[in-house]
């Protein structure tokens, strides 16, 4: 009897596939995916790409060749030249100079030796081509033929093995999951694939590696069955189909009987992948392996509210409170108003006593956080969040603390990543202090940028500076809005300019609009230094002004705010770490068109990919004084 050995599963790319060697299957490790991936045998190999032949072709070459040449030496030089052939061929093309020929459906293979293997096509066009450049003198093979290589180019070693991951991150899909299924999958191998290519060429001297991983939370979810599409009429079935795979979610994250399910399906998932990926790699926790997510859409609510751990029950009950201690606002004796203070009392004792029962409950009691991982970023692209917050309650503070809608304890960082026209996305940092509704998000830089300024080193500035008293005096003759003519697009976005400003100007004619392009392209390819940029925005600004009386000083104190350090804002009043970060726009993108499809276009995105593994090797480098930023 023959003793059956198991053989185990290979891992492959990563360790983000499997391959079953005895069943010639291969499936994805942590999301499940309806098309099957082929396996195929490696044999036979085109020169130049190293592709693979088609599996039958390489079968019946191979058997061809085992037969015919086993136990030969091979040469161990590849770039070996066919000398010329002589005129011994008839009608197949089969040429009778070589050693060894072979015969397959469509096209027939030459051996010169025991490594020097050529393919040949023998459709009608690829004959006459071979006959006429062999006439001119060509031999066969350089003119027609295809060298094929038995194995790959170099074998495999312990060392090509891929970096140790030290640092994944979990990306959550938004709304209209129902209605395809495997996009998330899609998406988030747009996400790897475009971080790979940034991180070969910006991190490369990283040994450590940067995992995507797709967390498809909405298929498992009954909801509420086919009840909604039972009501629903037929007349333009496909629009009514597509909204309600899609807004649908939107209602079920609002009603209180489904939202339940939402938040328990994307949680469970995320501690599955977690668990999973944990199992897979001892190592991760032990040396202090990260976790970061980034969500979008709706997913950045959900996800929110799971790290937080917000319910609307309690936000029910906190209005019921502040209810009860509103005084009626009518006439009370003063006995009436000595017993509502007494009743006060009473109420505020009873809260301090049940808070510390539960205290000590909680104490006794080992409470399991709701992740099993603490969120190193937590990245939002295209959020509503901040509208759901708003809506909740929340309203500017007084200090800059991340920690008025998000702690640090819970969420090390917060960053919020939205074009300026996607129609869903909704700035966070005005939330936490109101004055920065004037302030310009921050403008992600170009992934092709060549040693930009450092994110953290980049002041903010006004979006509109006439109207802050810190920019003009009010007797400086600064009362209305600046008009497009008057103001260059420069002199209203610290460092880079989008379209958007200069789409203000081009109703005001060509010459404002090549003003506009032209600084643009400057602040894009120029901006070496801050000192340049701000001199040639004055210069335009006081050549814009000539036919306009306007004083001098208004034209500097305009042109000086972006770049002063003391003109931006007092230092009290920003905020710890800069939340907002705006995408910037293309040079001939339409807004109208760029509404639609903004909101997906941050998965392919290499200025996104950039910006994501600038914060997630940002702890890797904080001793250095920059990364290595060459343009790519």
């Amino acid at each position: 009897m023959v003793e059956l050995v198991a053989v185990e599963p290979v891992c492959v790319r990563g360790g983000l596939y499997e391959v079953d060697v005895t069943q010639g299957e291969c499936y994805p490790v942590y999301w499940n995916q309806a098309d099957k991936i082929p396996v195929m045998r490696g044999q036979w190999f085109i020169d130049g790409t190293w592709q693979p032949l088609e599996e039958e072709e390489s079968n019946l070459i191979e058997q061809e060749h085992l037969s015919r040449f086993k136990g030969q030496q091979m040469q161990e030089n590849f770039d070996i030249e066919v000398s010329k052939p002589i005129d011994g061929k008839d009608g197949s093309g089969i040429n009778y100079s070589a050693i060894h020929s072979f015969k397959l459906s469509r096209n027939h293979v030459d051996w010169h030796s025991v490594d020097e293997v050529y393919l040949y096509s023998d459709a009608t066009t690829s004959k006459i081509a071979r006959t006429v450049t062999q006439k001119l003198g060509f031999s066969k093979a350089s003119s027609s033929g295809t060298r094929l290589h038995r194995g790959y180019v170099e074998e495999a070693t312990l060392e090509d093995k891929p970096s140790q991951t030290t640092h994944i991150v979990f990306v959550v899909h938004g709304i209209g999951q129902k209605m395809d299924q495997g996009r998330i999958i899609k998406n988030t191998a747009m996400m790897r694939e475009a971080a790979r290519k940034i991180e070969e060429r910006h991190f490369s001297n990283h040994a450590t590696h940067v995992e995507f991983l797709p967390v498809e939370w909405r298929s498992k979810l009954t909801l509420d069955g086919d009840t909604v599409d039972s009501i629903t009429p037929d007349k333009v079935r496909g629009l009514r189909d597509m909204l309600n795979s899609s807004a649908m979610d939107i209602m079920y994250y609002t009603s209180p009987l489904y939202r339940d399910e939402l938040v328990k399906g994307l949680q469970q998932e995320l501690n599955r992948l977690y668990s999973l990926f944990c199992s897979r790699n001892p190592d991760f926790e032990e040396k202090g392996g990260k976790v970061s997510i980034v969500s979008h859409s709706l997913g950045c609510v959900i996800t929110y509210d799971i790290m937080t751990g917000w319910n609307p029950v309690r936000l029910y009950e906190q209005l019921l409170q502040k209810e009860e201690e509103l005084p009626e606002e009518r006439w009370m004796s003063y006995e009436e108003r000595h017993l509502l203070d007494e009743l006060y009392i009473t109420k505020r004792r009873l809260r301090e006593i049940e808070e510390r029962l539960h205290g000590l409950k909680a104490s006794s009691m080992t409470q399991t956080p709701a992740l099993k991982f603490k969120v190193e970023n937590f990245f939002c692209m295209g959020s509503p969040l901040a509208v759901f917050l708003a809506l909740r309650g929340i309203r500017p503070g007084n200090t800059g603390s991340q920690d008025h809608i998000l702690p640090r304890e819970i969420c090390n960082r917060l960053l919020n990543i939205f074009h300026p026209t996607d129609p869903v996305a909704y700035r966070l940092e005005p939330l936490i202090l109101k004055h920065y509704s004037n302030i310009s998000p921050v403008q992600i830089h170009w992934y092709n940028t060549s040693n930009p300024l450092p994110y953290e080193h980049m002041k903010p500035s006004f979006l509109n500076p006439a109207k802050e008293p810190t920019s003009v005096s009010e007797n400086e003759g600064i009362s209305t809005i600046p008009s497009p003519v008057t103001s260059p697009v420069l002199s209203r976005r610290h460092y880079g300019e989008s379209i958007t400003n200069i789409g203000k100007a081009s109703i005001l004619g060509a010459a404002s609009i090549g003003k506009g392009l032209g600084g643009m392209l400057f602040s894009r390819f120029g901006r070496s230094s801050a000192s340049q940029t701000s001199e040639t925005s004055k210069d335009s600004v006081e050549d814009e002004k000539k036919p306009v009386a306007s004083p001098p000083t208004t034209t500097v104190a305009t042109q000086t705010l972006p770049h002063s350090s003391s003109g931006f804002l007092d230092a009290a009043l920003e905020l710890d770490h800069r939340i907002d970060f705006e995408l910037r726009e293309g040079l001939v993108e339409s807004r109208y068109w760029s509404a639609v499809t903004s909101h997906t276009a941050y998965w392919s995105s290499l200025d996104v990919a950039l910006f994501l593994l600038t914060f997630m090797y940002k702890h890797e480098h904080d001793n250095d004084a920059k990364p290595n930023l060459d343009p790519i």
